[in-house]
């Protein structure tokens, strides 16, 4: 009989996990105040094989031009096009150990297209690292009536062969929230953010993997930069909406969550 109330109570309590993991709590983190526009679309790219790529991470606000020179502003370098002679370089940089400041950046697909703009930082001069952000124009005109622009920014740590395809590629560090951070306090530093917000992107995530079986983590929320208009010198930037209640709920319990799970610590 105890072991039959056991079952039951089990059962129960994954009935109770179940239902709050994969229901409620999904519902009531997820925000869109900044970007109404982005919460019926996707948050992860996929690798031209259809398998999930990147998670998004970043977003900007504004026309090409003031993307491209506010990265440009921050020390990002566009990547070369994949042609035959700079895939022919990368190999040569790897080779003789030299950074090679416009290589190219493989493509991965959001809403089964190519990225827009593709732009990276070198590490060093290691060609096995560096820091790389692919970027998608999804709104021709958001909330503030511009264009709004979603990207995956990971750093690359090493170079080796992919866990799907057995391709050479790069391997990415795991914790993507601490790129996707650096990319924007680095805006955020050359004076090219009006404003900064979060809104949900993939979710909170221990375990996932990218496009070349590399692990990742993420609380899941995009950061996305309001760019200075017209690229002024210095903008003014305002100070960040509070979240809402369970979003913060949600952010001051995710550090002890991935430090429990051995993701970093608290």
């Amino acid at each position: 009989m105890g072991r039959h109330f056991a079952w039951q109570g089990a059962l129960a309590a994954l009935g109770v996990y179940v239902v709050f993991a994969y229901g409620l709590a999904p519902a009531i983190w997820r925000h869109y105040e900044g970007q109404s526009g982005l919460a019926a679309l996707p948050a992860v790219t996929r690798t031209p094989q259809g398998i999930p790529g990147d998670a998004l991470n970043v977003g900007l606000e504004g026309v090409e031009d003031e993307v491209i020179c506010a990265l440009r502003a921050a020390g990002w370098t566009p990547a070369d096009p994949v042609t035959l002679k700079s895939s022919a370089r990368i190999v040569g940089s790897v080779l003789l150990n030299r950074a090679y400041r416009n290589a190219p950046i493989s493509p991965l697909l959001y809403a089964g297209r190519p990225q827009d703009l593709a732009f990276e930082k070198p590490s060093g001069n290691s060609p096995s690292r560096r820091h790389h952000v692919r970027l998608w124009k999804v709104l021709e005109a958001g909330e503030a009536g511009r264009p709004v622009w979603l990207g995956g920014a990971t750093f690359d740590a090493s170079v080796g062969l992919s866990h799907f395809t057995g391709q050479v590629t790069h391997h990415i560090a795991a914790d993507v929230d601490a790129e996707r951070d650096e990319f924007s306090a680095g805006l955020a530093a050359a004076g090219k953010v009006e404003a900064a917000y979060k809104v949900s992107g993939v979710g909170p995530t221990l375990m996932g993997r990218n496009g070349g079986g590399d692990r990742y983590f993420t609380d899941g929320d995009i950061l996305i930069s309001a760019l200075a208009r017209g690229c002024q010198g210095r903008a003014q930037m305002a100070p960040a909406a509070p979240d809402s209640l369970p979003v913060a709920a949600k952010n001051w319990l995710w550090p002890w969550v991935a430090a429990m799970a051995g993701r970093g610590s608290p």
